[in-house]
C-alpha cells in the first residue's frame, strides 16, 4: 500500500479543501472552480535537450511517444476534456516558455512525462600482480625498493534500477507557487466574481490568505493524484518507487498555478525498461494508467 505520509507530515494542523473564504468584510471570496477542463500534457526535453540516454534511446523521444499516446487516450476517455501539449515535435522549450503555455491555456491540471535515469554500477577484479618501483629514504640513504601491487580490471553494467514514480514540487518550493497562484489567479477564481476581485487590494492579508491556501490546496490536490497515478501503475504490475516531493530540477512544477505532477515512467538506464518503454504495449499501457487515475482524481472532484 502506498502512504501519503511523504506528502502530508509537514502540513499537519491545514486545512486544504475549501468550497469558499470568507473576507474580513462579510463578503464571500471568490469560490473556485471545481471542473476539469483543460488538462496540459508536458513532454520532457526535446530539441538540443535530449534528456537521459539508454542504449539506444533518448528520453526526449519517448516522452513525446508517450505523451502523444497519452493526449489520445484522456480524449477518448474524456470528450469533453480539452488537452493541450507542451511540444508534438522534437523542439525544445525551457521551462519558463513551458509554464507560460499551461499557465496561457487556462490549464486546471499539468502532466509531465519523463524517463528515470541510474549511473551504470561499476565493477573490478585482480587480474594479476606487477612490480611497482619506490624509494625511501632521502640523500646517501636513499634506497630503491620493489614491491608487488595488484591489476584490476574494470567494467560497467547497466544500473537494476526500475519502477515508475511520481513527484510533485517540494513544500519548501511553496513560495514559488504562490508567487504563480498570484500571476495567475483569473485561472481558478470565478469570473462571476469578477466584482469582488476588483475590490480585493493584491497586498491585503485577505488576498494572500487566498493565495496560501490555494497553494496548499493544489499540494494535496496534486499529491493524491500522484498516489492515484501510483495505484494504476500497480495494478498493471508495473514497480512502483512511490509518490514523492522533487526536490531539485523539475521548475515548472510550482510555476504553474493548477495541480501538477511529473511521471518518471520507467529507467531508460534498464535494458529492460527500456525495452517496455520503446515499445507500443508499454508506451500504451503507460498513457491508460495515467488516464485512469486522472478520471479517478476528476471524479473526486466533481464528486466531493
Amino acid at each position: 500500500m502506498l502512504t501519503k505520509k511523504i506528502f502530508f507530515a509537514a502540513l499537519t494542523g491545514c486545512v486544504f479543501l475549501f468550497s469558499s473564504f470568507t473576507v474580513s468584510n462579510g463578503k464571500p471570496a471568490p469560490i473556485q472552480k471545481q471542473r476539469i477542463r483543460t488538462i496540459v500534457v508536458d513532454a520532457g526535453h526535446g530539441g538540443e535537450d535530449a534528456g537521459a540516454k539508454g542504449s539506444y534511446s533518448y528520453e526526449k523521444d519517448l516522452t513525446l511517444q508517450i505523451a502523444i499516446k497519452l493526449e489520445k487516450t484522456l480524449q477518448m476517455a474524456m470528450p469533453d476534456v480539452k488537452v493541450i501539449m507542451t511540444r508534438t515535435t522534437d523542439v525544445f522549450d525551457n521551462p519558463r516558455e513551458k509554464a507560460d503555455k499551461a499557465n496561457n491555456s487556462k490549464g486546471d491540471l499539468f502532466i509531465s512525462i519523463h524517463c528515470d535515469a541510474a549511473p551504470a554500477q561499476k565493477h573490478s577484479e585482480i587480474t594479476g600482480y606487477k612490480t611497482q618501483t619506490y624509494y625511501t629514504g632521502k640523500g646517501k640513504n636513499r634506497k630503491k625498493r620493489t614491491r608487488k601491487v595488484p591489476t584490476y580490471r574494470t567494467w560497467y553494467t547497466p544500473n537494476p534500477a526500475k519502477g515508475a514514480s511520481t513527484y510533485i514540487w517540494a513544500v519548501h518550493k511553496n513560495e514559488d507557487k504562490e508567487l504563480a497562484m498570484r500571476e495567475n489567479e483569473s485561472l481558478y477564481i470565478d469570473s462571476t466574481m469578477s466584482t469582488q476581485i476588483e475590490d480585493f487590494d493584491p497586498n491585503a492579508p485577505e488576498k494572500l490568505i487566498l493565495y496560501r491556501l490555494k497553494t496548499q490546496q493544489y499540494f494535496e490536490r496534486s499529491a493524491s493524484l500522484a498516489l492515484t497515478v501510483e495505484e494504476e501503475f500497480q495494478s498493471i504490475g508495473r514497480a512502483v518507487r512511490g509518490a514523492l516531493q522533487r526536490q531539485v530540477g523539475i521548475w515548472v512544477l510550482q510555476a504553474v498555478a493548477m495541480p501538477s505532477i511529473l511521471v518518471e515512467t520507467g529507467y531508460i538506464t534498464n535494458p529492460e525498461e527500456e525495452e517496455y518503454l520503446n515499445s507500443d504495449k508499454g508506451q500504451q499501457e503507460t498513457a491508460d494508467a495515467i488516464t485512469k487515475a486522472v478520471q479517478r482524481y476528476r471524479y473526486s472532484l466533481e464528486n466531493p
